[in-house]
This record gives C-alpha cells, structure tokens and sequence, in this order.
C-alpha cells in the first residue's frame, strides 16, 4: 500500500512530466514542419496551448504539494514554529475557500457552454478543455490541506525544494572554504 500512496503522492508531477513531453514533441513537430519541409500542422499549435495551460494548473497542484508556492514569510521565521505554522494555516484556509469559490465557479460556466463552443481547429468541445480549471483546482485544495495536516498534525515540515537546494549549495560552499582553508594552512 505505501508504494500505491507514493504514486499517487506525485500525480500531478507525472501528469506534468507527460503534459510536457507531448506538447514539447508536438511543438519540435511543428517547428521541423514548418523549416524543413515548409507547411505548418494548423492543430499542433492549439493542442499545445491547451497541454500548456493544463500543464501550468496541474503544476501549480504539485507545488501546493511541495509547499513551494511563492508566500511572504520572513515575518513568520522570526516567530516560534508551532506559530508560523498556525498563522500558514490561516492563510492556507483563506487559499481553501478561494479554491472552492473557483472551483463553484468553473463548474458553472463549464455547465453553461454549449456544446457547439469548440476548440478551432480541433473540433473539440471546450468545456472538456475548461475541465482542469476545477480538477486542478480540486487537486490543489486536497494538497493544501494535506500539507497542513503534515505540519500541524503529523509534524512534518515539508520544504520547498528551491529552498532546499539553495541551503545544500550554501553547506556544500561552506564545507569547501574549510577544506580550502585547512589545506592553506599546512
């Protein structure tokens, strides 16, 4: 079971890794297409800006995941943990409702297209296209609370990755200057 939860635990992130690979190929397609053989696929082009705008809403998902979306925090590194984790909760709950007015919303206006609004040059109708505002959006809601319960419930303080990284390339470059200064010494 825990290795079924691991991959759901990253969904978002395989969805994005093939949202990317196809609208990359479809745009390479397109690009060799038009250079190599002179004429353009007049789809392509409109499949990749939907796999893009997919790929963004499902992204923005798995960084809700990570807990790596852009928040003012400096305030709150200067306050006890167990406090700035509340007062993220706060907001977070202020990001929650957003999410479900939004979500409310987009099922609404999906509801009231009519089947005759279709994608231009694919023929599909469009409020299959406006589907990932509220999967993804769902998604996001779920991640949201899920960080939190790992923070307030579990314990579990998940980092942004940036963050992360940028703190093992300061370590790294310390560990370097002391060995550096260790072998001038000699």
């Amino acid at each position: 079971m825990p290795a079924l939860w691991k991959r759901l635990d990253n969904l978002e992130s395989y969805i994005c890794q093939i949202l990317l690979a196809v609208f990359v190929s479809l745009l390479f397609t397109q690009i060799v297409a038009r250079q190599v053989f002179g004429f353009s696929i007049t789809w392509i082009e409109e499949l990749s800006v939907i796999l893009f705008v997919w790929f963004a809403y499902f992204g923005a998902s798995f960084a809700a995941r990570m807990a790596a979306h852009n928040r003012v925090s400096f305030h709150l590194n200067m306050l006890p943990r167990r406090t700035a984790r509340i007062i993220e909760a706060v907001g977070d709950l202020f990001w929650v409702i957003f999410n479900v007015v939004f979500i409310w919303y987009a099922i609404e206006f999906i509801s009231r297209l009519k089947p005759f609004v279709k994608a231009q040059t694919l023929g599909w109708e469009m409020r299959y296209v406006y589907l990932a505002l509220p999967i993804a959006f769902a998604l996001m809601t779920i991640r949201i609370i899920q960080v939190n319960y790992m923070k307030l419930i579990l314990g579990i303080d998940p980092r942004d990755p940036d963050k992360v990284e940028v703190e093992e390339m300061l370590e790294l470059a310390a560990d370097e200057q002391r060995a550096f200064e260790r072998e001038h010494k000699k």
